[in-house]
């Protein structure tokens, strides 16, 4: 029976040592999800094209923000918002805002707390990006451009944004740029064995927010896309009411606009002026 003993003392230490392996690795997970989440790039400072101007507003906890305009060529013209993705700041959308411009309609690249222009405003987070959205709306709507002269444009990480803003009826337009249904499923198909909800507080829930979305919706997604599952935008689409789905065929995560760029631009301008 001591040979039964022992092997039961070293199961059970093995046990131990696995249990606290897991432990460890979620709390690893728990306190690191955020650098990956948002890796925000040392770009050099950005400087607004001609035509543009800085705005630097204050969200309701007191953070700094900063965004740039292309104001609309009248006062009946849309202006359209770009909240980036997670791997760039809002220097890498400018020609896209430049273009978009170009196309009769107004512009706003917003830039996220921790990222670029207000790098200093405070670590990036849900609420936090939130935050930082409502104030640039805030702001508009100072200008006299309101929710229904308002489209929302979201690429990424910057989806659930657009798609909170949506939902809060803040919008009369929204664009959808490879969008995830939540930020836990995508982390639950990297980390199927782990507490995904305990270990991202940060969910960018879309699929739950997707039926309160009330205004005309574009979606586009690349169907061999690598980082968001391409069936994610479909679900999402599905979701929201009267949503269209463009399919890029062959599209990636990050190559959309170098494989189709002046189509989708035009796709973009169409709905923002629906």
């Amino acid at each position: 029976m001591a040979w039964k003993r022992l092997l039961g003392r070293r199961w059970l230490r093995g046990f131990a040592a696995a249990l606290l392996a897991y432990a460890g690795l979620c709390v690893v997970g728990r306190l690191g999800y955020r650098v990956l989440l948002y890796p925000a790039p040392h770009d050099p400072p950005f400087v607004p094209p001609d035509g543009a101007r800085l705005l630097s507003l204050h969200a309701d906890d007191g953070a700094l923000v900063a965004a740039v305009q292309f104001p609309p060529p009248d006062d009946r013209a849309r202006t359209v918002v770009i909240f980036h993705g997670n791997g760039e700041t809002m220097a890498g959308r400018a020609r896209l805002g430049q273009d978009l411009r170009a196309r009769g309609l107004g512009v706003v690249l917003a830039e996220f707390r921790g990222y670029g222009l207000s790098s200093r405003s405070g670590p990036p987070d849900e609420a936090g990006l939130y935050r930082d959205a409502a104030a640039i709306l805030d702001e508009l709507e100072r200008q006299g451009i309101g929710p229904q002269r308002v489209a929302l444009l979201g690429i990424s990480l910057g989806t659930g944004v657009a798609a909170e803003m949506a939902a809060r009826g803040r919008a009369a337009a929204v664009v959808l740029v490879s969008p995830y249904t939540s930020i836990t499923a995508m982390a639950s198909g990297f980390t199927a064995l782990l507490p995904t909800s305990w270990l991202c507080p940060d969910r960018f829930d879309t699929l739950s927010k997707a039926p309160r979305i009330r205004v005309p919706t574009l979606v586009i997604h690349g169907d061999a896309d690598e980082v968001v599952p391409f069936g994610m935008g479909r679900q999402v689409a599905a979701a929201i009411p009267g949503a269209t789905l463009r399919v890029v065929r062959g599209g990636h995560h990050n190559d959309l606009f170098l494989l189709a760029g002046s189509e989708l631009e035009e796709a973009i301008a169409e709905e923002a002026r629906r």
